[in-house]
C-alpha cells in the first residue's frame, strides 16, 4: 500500500532518472503531467529484484556466490543503481551479455519505459510482449507507457497487446482521440499498480472509464481528464471514494462536473495537493470553500473562468485559521470577486507564491495593498485587465514584495512611468507584461534597461529580464528598445505588436517570427514578436546601423481600431505541465497562446 506521505512532484517534462538516456531522450518527449520523485524509477525497479531476494539462499548457493568475483556478488539494487547511470541504451545492452544477473537487471531498466515514439518501435515492443517464449517477462517489466507521440494513430486495437502489462504505474494517452472506453478500460482492468493516468483530450471517454479506474486503481495519485467533456459527477465521485491517495486532479473543461463530485473529492481525498477546475462552469462557492477548508495539504488551486464564484467562496472560510500549504491560486476571470475576497485570501493563505487575478475587474488598489502583506513569499503576480489599479498600489507592491520574478499588468491603463520605474528596482525580475499600458514611454524602458544592483548582486550586474511584453505601448521608440536589448543579455522574448515605430519598418520586423496562420490581415500587419534567435539578430542589427537610420517622430498608434482589443477572450491556464500558469501575453495578437511557458523553479524562500 502506498503511504500517504509519499512525496510526488509535478514537472513540465517527465524523464525517468534511471531509464532515460541520450538516445531515448532525443526521440521521446515524455510529457506526462504527473511526475514521481527522482528516485522513483530506482525504487520501483529495485522492488522487483528485492522480491527475488526474500528467500534466504542455501549454503550451497552462498558458497557459489563467494567463489565469484566481488562485482558478481553485488545485490540487484546496487546493480540497478550503477546501470541507471550509464550514458546510453547501447551500454545497457552490452551489460546484458555479461551474465544472467546483469542481463536481468539491465532488461528491467531498458523496459521500464519502452520507447514508443514511432509506429515501428511500437510494433517491435508489442511483438516482444506477445512473444510466448521470450527470454524475459517483458509485460511485467513495463512500468511507464506513453503513447502520446502516436496520438493520431493509436486506437482501441493498438493498445490490446498492452493488456498483459499489469504493473504499469504511469499511463499517458494524451490526445489519442481514436481511443474509446473499450481501449482504455482494457488497459486499466487489473492495473492495481497504476499511480498516474493522463487521458487529456479523449473526448469519446465516458463514465465507464472512470468507473473502471475506481474499481481497479486504488493506489491512484494523479488523474488528468482535461477535455473529457462526457465525464459526469457519477464516475468522478466514485473515483474520489475509492482512490483515497489521490493528490493531483485536472478537470479542465469538464463542463458536466458540479459541486456534487468536487465535494466528494474534498471529503475523501485528504492528501490532495493540486486541483485544476479551469472552465468547470457549474462549480460554485460551496465546492471551493470545502476544498480549501478540508485540504490542509493543498498547494495549488486553479479555478479560472468559474464564473459562479463570488466573494462568499472565501469569506466563508473559518476565522483565525491559516492554510499555509497553499502556494498557487488562479482566479482568472472570476468576475464577481471584490477587494474583500482578496483580503480574506491573503489573511487565510499568507504563504501564497503565485497569485493570478487576471480579468478580476472589480478589484482596486485596496486589494493590491492587501497583497503586499505576502512580502517576500510572492514570486508571481498577474493583475492583467484589473482596470482600476493605479501607480499608488503598484509602487507599494514593489516596495513590500521585492522577490517578485514575474508580474503582468496588461491593460492596466491607469499606470504610468512611475510604476515601471519602481518595477525596474526588483532585483529578481525576469518577466514583465505591460501590454496596452499606453501611458508608459521610453523612460520606463530605460529604467528597465538600467541595472539596479543591491547587496545581493555584484555592482554592475546585467539585468535578469528574460521576457518583456510591450505590445500596444504606442509611445515606444527604437531608441528605447535598443537600450533594453543591450542591457538585457538574457532576453529571449520581446513583443512589440501594434507599436507603430516597429511594424512599419521592414528592416526591423525582418527578425520577428511569423504570425499564426489564423490571424486576420490586420493582425498580420501589426504583428511584431521577437523570440529566441530573433532577439539576438535584432540586437545585432541595431548595434550595427547608425541611430539616425531608425529615428522616428513618435507618432501615436491609433488605438481606436476595432481589432485592437482582440485579447478579450485570452486566458491564463495551468501544463500541468501539468501541469503551470501561462506566462505569455493575453493578447491573442501576440500569437503566444500556445507557448505555455511556465515560470517556476525557484524555491519558496
Amino acid at each position: 500500500m502506498v503511504r500517504p506521505g509519499t512525496d510526488i512532484r509535478e514537472s513540465s517534462t517527465a524523464t525517468s532518472s534511471s531509464s532515460s538516456s541520450p538516445e531515448r531522450t532525443a526521440y521521446e518527449d515524455d510529457t506526462d503531467f504527473f511526475t514521481v520523485t527522482r528516485n522513483d524509477s530506482q525504487s520501483s525497479l529495485g522492488a522487483l529484484s528485492l522480491r527475488d531476494m526474500t528467500m534466504s539462499p542455501t549454503l550451497e548457493e552462498q558458497e557459489r556466490m563467494y567463489r565469484l568475483c566481488p562485482v558478481r556478488r553485488l545485490p540487484p539494487e546496487l546493480l540497478i543503481a550503477v546501470f541507471s547511470r550509464l550514458s546510453s541504451s547501447s551500454d545497457l545492452r552490452s551489460c546484458m551479455l555479461v551474465s544472467k544477473t546483469w542481463a536481468k537487471n539491465s532488461a528491467e531498466i531498458l523496459w521500464h519505459r519502452p520507447l514508443c515514439n514511432t509506429w515501428q518501435n511500437l510494433t517491435n515492443v508489442t511483438q516482444s510482449i506477445l512473444k510466448p517464449d521470450g527470454y524475459f517477462p517483458y509485460n511485467a517489466l513495463v512500468r511507464r507507457l506513453n503513447l502520446s507521440n502516436l496520438n493520431g494513430e493509436i486506437n482501441d486495437g493498438s493498445v490490446q497487446p498492452f493488456m498483459q502489462c499489469k504493473r504499469i504505474e504511469r499511463l499517458t494517452l494524451t490526445g489519442c482521440k481514436k481511443l474509446t472506453d473499450l481501449g482504455v478500460c482494457s488497459l486499466i482492468h487489473g492495473s492495481r499498480s497504476l499511480l498516474a493516468l493522463d487521458i487529456t483530450g479523449l473526448d469519446a471517454i465516458t463514465d465507464h472509464t472512470l468507473t473502471a479506474v475506481s474499481d481497479n486503481c486504488g493506489r491512484l495519485q494523479g488523474l488528468n481528464i482535461t477535455d473529457c467533456s462526457k465525464v459526469t459527477d457519477y464516475s468522478l465521485a466514485a473515483v474520489a471514494e475509492h482512490c483515497h491517495f489521490l493528490k493531483r486532479l485536472k478537470l479542465n473543461n469538464c463542463s458536466l462536473i458540479t459541486d456534487d463530485s468536487i465535494l466528494s473529492v474534498a471529503q475523501y481525498c485528504p492528501s490532495m495537493l493540486e486541483i485544476d477546475l479551469h472552465q468547470c462552469k457549474q462549480v460554485t462557492n460551496t465546492s471551493i470553500t470545502s476544498l480549501i477548508r478540508q485540504g490542509h495539504q493543498l498547494r495549488e488551486l486553479r479555478v479560472g473562468h468559474c464564473h459562479l464564484l463570488t466573494d462568499k467562496a472565501f469569506l466563508d472560510l473559518p476565522k483565525n485559521v491559516t492554510f499555509d500549504s497553499l502556494r498557487i491560486l488562479d482566479l482568472t476571470a472570476c468576475h464577481h470577486l471584490h477587494d474583500e475576497a482578496v483580503e480574506k485570501i491573503i489573511e487565510s493563505s499568507p504563504r501564497l507564491r503565485n497569485l493570478v487575478l487576471a480579468k478580476c475587474r472589480e478589484i482596486t488598489d485596496r486589494a493590491v495593498l492587501a497583497i503586499t502583506k505576502l512580502g517576500k513569499n510572492l514570486h508571481y503576480i498577474h493583475l492583467g485587465h484589473c482596470l482600476q489599479i493605479t501607480d499608488t498600489a503598484v509602487v507599494q507592491l514593489v516596495k513590500m514584495c521585492n522577490r517578485i520574478r514575474y508580474i503582468d499588468l496588461a491593460c492596466c491603463q491607469r499606470l504610468t512611468d512611475a510604476s515601471v520605474r519602481q518595477l525596474a528596482t526588483l532585483p529578481k525580475l525576469r518577466r514583465i507584461g505591460l501590454v496596452k499600458c499606453q501611458a508608459i514611454t521610453d523612460r520606463s524602458i530605460l529604467a528597465l534597461a538600467k541595472a539596479h544592483p543591491d547587496q545581493r548582486q555584484k555592482p554592475g550586474a546585467p539585468s535578469l529580464l528574460e521576457r518583456v511584453h510591450l505590445s500596444y505601448c504606442v509611445n515606444m521608440t527604437p531608441e528605447g528598445i535598443h537600450a533594453l536589448l543591450n542591457q538585457c543579455p538574457k532576453l529571449t522574448h520581446l513583443s512589440l505588436t501594434g507599436v507603430q515605430a516597429f511594424y512599419g519598418e521592414r528592416n526591423l520586423t525582418a527578425f520577428c517570427r511569423e504570425a499564426p496562420p489564423e490571424f486576420t490581415e490586420h493582425q498580420r500587419t501589426v504583428f511584431c514578436v521577437f523570440s529566441g534567435e530573433g532577439v539576438n539578430r535584432l540586437r545585432t542589427y541595431l548595434n550595427e546601423v547608425p541611430e539616425s537610420t531608425y529615428e522616428t517622430e513618435g507618432t501615436m498608434y491609433d488605438d481606436r481600431d476595432p481589432d485592437g482589443d482582440t485579447d478579450a477572450d485570452g486566458q491564463v491556464t495551468g501544463l500541468m505541465n501539468a501541469t503551470g500558469i501561462n506566462d505569455d501575453d493575453e493578447d491573442m495578437d501576440e500569437g503566444d497562446a500556445g507557448e505555455g511557458s511556465q515560470y517556476g523553479g525557484e524555491g519558496e524562500g
